[in-house]
């Protein structure tokens, strides 16, 4: 079945009673939808999917690819880059038998100090709209549906369970809903329902749910919610929710069948619900219509699967080594070098010792933490990829320095440190025990980081042991992450025990990132010692139980790593967030580096001047000694192959391609929006129209680097502004601009507009479109920049609707929203 199969689909509902139409709308679990074998229905299995398709559960040992963060996808402005990336997803997706993705995350980063901004795309509506759509198209050329996410001003962390976002209409038309309105004419098979509130209403019963979505842009798909998020029977029925995830238990079920008998849910409501589940299953092959030929011995049957699979795209499974081409050049094209003084690229001719330093060097932080998560198969490290990027002749130090924070939370117990008890491979053996001890499951995993333990019948505690190897002497931390009863053995003698009852129902909480709860003992290099953690499971407390381990900071390490540096011709220190810090279900409380972080990399500069500093974040973060660093590189989180593609733009083998997708503060500050926390459950968006580059103009104050900005390994001169064209959908704008440097490069053209006349409030500027060249040394090119129609309109709530404001617009064209040396009119 396809697309336009609505008669098929029509009679496949009127041959379902109400209670089984019912049935459809609640999840059967976690990640699956209900079967319903009579009308050729198979279940649809979902999975996390912003930085790779993880599949249905948290299993460590079901690895995937692993991309960089959305952030450092929204850095490329490159759609046709992004869309491969949405393919590549799509197609690991089909292999793991995934019918929906939860990608893309379309909120915008509203402020620096969002929990999950390196879970989205940009500032700018715009950059986050072509950017999320590019995902999609790749995603659903797959055959695996796409699901634009969080709908809508779902843009903190902050008792997101239930947080009122107070936002104008206008401005919550042309900023928050944008991205999502770019997707939906992209195609978009599903729209998430957010937790919060919109305005006093509850995403999941908002009348923003009929309009503009699914009326005004006829959006076609389902409205799935946010797990969890579905609170009420009738009020959510009669909206235009279509989905509750999870299952089997909810709001709807038996409720709502009561609702339609008692004539309080109109039976068309359900109807429609139940039509766009079936078109959804439809076009993703899961929707399979019994028919004369698909009776038992009939001749000419066929096989469900194979039916199925007609409804999808041909499979083609990539290469593993196209795969990791594909995201080692999409990290390196999303790199953002923010500062150069003559240090980059590296020559490596010239090159006899490289200094490599910092804990992140080696354990660097390659995804934020949250339902994103995925479990690579393997990760390559800055040390990795630089060592086996440079000749033999070049001897590579490596230093850690001294830990990031010492109040940093320790990191899963993994296979660098623990031996299974049982037979001394690298891992931590998991135990699931009944009531009186008797092993019911037992298996060995990657790390102590187990969020889906198997609970067979009488299940009653959980265990995770491991021989910890230590690698130095001295206080050790050891934590366990959980609710309920836990307790945790260092040879037999208890060192944590107490019961931990949760402190919030949020599901990335309970099931995804417990807190942890951690003692300290002292241990002796060289000598193992036999670590035991159990948790007692109980009702309403989760199953994640996380053992977790970190040792002591070599009192050596900070001297021994500026010696590193002073004597190496150059140095690469790698710094960033920790452990924790950036996630889904909390907002940071600073943009700080930890003090050992900070003062640190000031102690390498100013050992050798010829330092690059490496930063290893999702989103914004204080960096006060940029100004005296070589070089600063921004890498975010960049993927399983972030070494090898770091390797690669610091010795000048590809040009570092990114654009910040969203403006950087010198200080927290310094920055015009930061809010993130709720005033008696109330967060008002009271910055209105000006959020990123635009609050930073309208305050006047410069920020350390503005939207838009990357340096590359050439110079530009921009030369000419020609002039506007119609074309379809708006007007196409002419730059002209010339490679002034030594070497190929590429250069994103960034074209904004400005109305100072306007009878309306508007930004001092913003982005209307960009365009991307590339030349050769001294070459003449020219960029067309098309600006939609959208980019001159304003929402006007009386009358209701796109306006545009006749008269003379102001285009600004350059490299950054505060670098633009060109300017024309635009007369409408």
């Amino acid at each position: 079945m396809g697309d336009g199969d609505g008669g098929d689909v029509e009679r496949l509902v009127d041959k379902l009673d109400p209670h089984r139409r019912v049935r459809l709308l609640t999840g059967a679990d976690t990640w699956r939808t209900p079967a319903e074998p009579a009308i050729g229905l198979d279940e649809l299995v979902f999975s996390d999917g912003p930085a790779g398709a993880r599949g249905p559960g948290w299993d460590e040992r079901s690895t995937a690819t692993l991309l960089p963060c959305a952030g450092a996808l929204g850095a490329l402005w490159d759609e046709d880059r992004v869309r491969l990336l949405g393919e590549l997803l799509g197609e690991e997706a089909r292999r793991k038998g995934i019918h929906v993705l939860l990608a893309p995350n379309l909120n915008l980063h509203r402020s620096p100090l969002a929990g999950r901004h390196f879970e989205c795309f940009a500032e700018d509506p715009s950059l986050a709209g072509r950017t999320g759509a590019a995902l999609v198209r790749g995603i659903q050329s797959r055959g695996v549906a796409a699901t634009a996410k969080h709908y809508v001003a779902n843009d903190s962390e902050t008792q997101r369970l239930t947080v009122d976002v107070r936002v104008d209409e206008r401005v919550l038309r042309e900023l928050y809903l944008a991205p999502f309105e770019a997707a939906v004419r992209a195609g978009v098979w599903l729209v998430m329902s957010a937790y919060n509130s919109v305005n006093g209403t509850t995403m999941s019963e908002s009348p923003l749910l009929t309009d503009p979505l699914k009326g005004e842009w006829g959006f076609d798909g389902v409205v799935v919610s946010d797990w969890g998020a579905v609170r009420s029977n009738v009020a959510a029925a009669r909206a235009a929710q279509d989905l509750v995830m999870p299952g089997p238990d909810g709001p709807w079920g038996g409720a709502l069948v009561g609702a339609l008998d008692e004539g309080r849910v109109p039976p068309e409501v359900v109807e429609d619900k139940v039509r766009r589940l079936l078109r959804l299953a439809s076009r993703v092959g899961a929707l399979d219509p019994p028919g004369p030929s698909d009776r038992p011995g009939a001749a000419g049957a066929r096989s469900r699967s194979a039916a199925h699979e007609e409804g999808r795209a041909p499979a083609r499974p990539w290469p593993a080594d196209r795969v990791r081409a594909v995201v080692r050049e999409a990290a390196a094209a999303g790199f953002v070098l923010l500062e150069n003084r003559g240090v980059l690229p590296l020559d490596v001719a010239a090159l006899g010792s490289v200094a490599v330093i910092g804990a992140h060097a080696d354990e660097p932080r390659v995804q934020g933490g949250g339902s994103s998560e995925v479990f690579p198969d393997r990760v390559v490290t800055p040390l990795d990829g630089l060592r086996s990027a440079l000749p033999e002749r070049v001897r590579v130090v490596y230093a850690p320095g001294p830990r990031p924070a010492a109040g940093a939370g320790p990191a899963p117990l993994g296979s660098r440190h623990a031996r299974d008890p049982e037979s001394g491979a690298p891992g931590v053996r998991l135990r699931v025990l009944d009531a009186g001890g008797a092993v019911l499951h037992h298996s060995l995993q990657p790390s102590g980081r187990v969020l889906e333990p198997p609970l067979p019948p009488g299940a009653h505690t959980v265990e995770l042991a491991a021989d910890l190897h230590p690698d130095t002497t001295g206080p050790w931390t050891l934590g366990l992450g959980g609710f309920g009863r836990l307790g945790v053995t260092v040879d037999g003698t208890p060192l944590l025990d107490g019961e931990f009852p949760p402190g919030t129902d949020d599901p990335a909480v309970v099931h995804v990132r417990p807190p942890q709860h951690t003692a300290r003992v002292h241990l002796t290099a060289g000598r193992p010692a036999r670590i035991v953690a159990r948790r007692t499971l109980a009702p309403g407390t989760g199953r994640a139980t996380v053992l977790t381990a970190a040792g002591p900071d070599p009192g050596c390490a900070r001297v021994e790593a500026v010696a590193a540096a002073r004597a190496a011709d150059v140095a690469v220190v790698v710094v960033g967030t920790t452990e924790g810090e950036e996630s889904e279900g909390a907002d940071r409380t600073t943009l700080q580096l930890s003090s050992t972080q900070q003062e640190f990399v000031r102690e390498i500069v100013r050992a050798n001047a010829r330092t690059v500093v490496v930063v290893n974040c999702g989103a914004p973060v204080e960096l006060p000694w940029r100004g005296d660093a070589g070089a600063v590189l921004l890498t975010w989180f960049p993927g399983q192959e972030g070494g090898h593609a770091l390797a690669d733009v610091l010795l000048g083998r590809v040009e570092p391609g990114g654009r910040l997708p969203t403006t950087w503060p010198a200080t927290l500050a310094e920055a015009p929006v930061r809010e993130t926390r709720p005033f008696e459950g109330v967060l008002a968006y009271e910055e209105g129209l000006h959020i990123g580059h635009r609050a930073w103009l309208r305050s006047g104050t410069e920020p350390a680097y503005w939207f838009g900005h990357g340096l590359g390994y050439t110079t530009w001169a921009y030369e000419e502004l020609g002039r506007p064209e119609p074309a379809p959908g708006g007007h196409e704008i002419p730059v002209v601009l010339r490679n002034t440097g030594t070497r190929r490069g590429r250069e994103v053209v960034q074209l904004y507009l400005s109305r100072p006349e306007s009878t309306v409030e508007r930004p001092v500027r913003w982005l209307a479109g960009w365009a991307a060249v590339e030349a050769e040394p001294g070459e003449r090119v020219t960029a067309y920049v098309r600006v939609p129609e959208r980019a001159l309109q304003h929402w006007s709530p009386d009358p209701r609707g796109w306006v545009t404001e006749p008269g003379r617009f102001t285009l600004l064209a350059g490299r950054s929203a505060g670098n633009l040396p060109l300017r024309a009119a635009l007369d409408v």
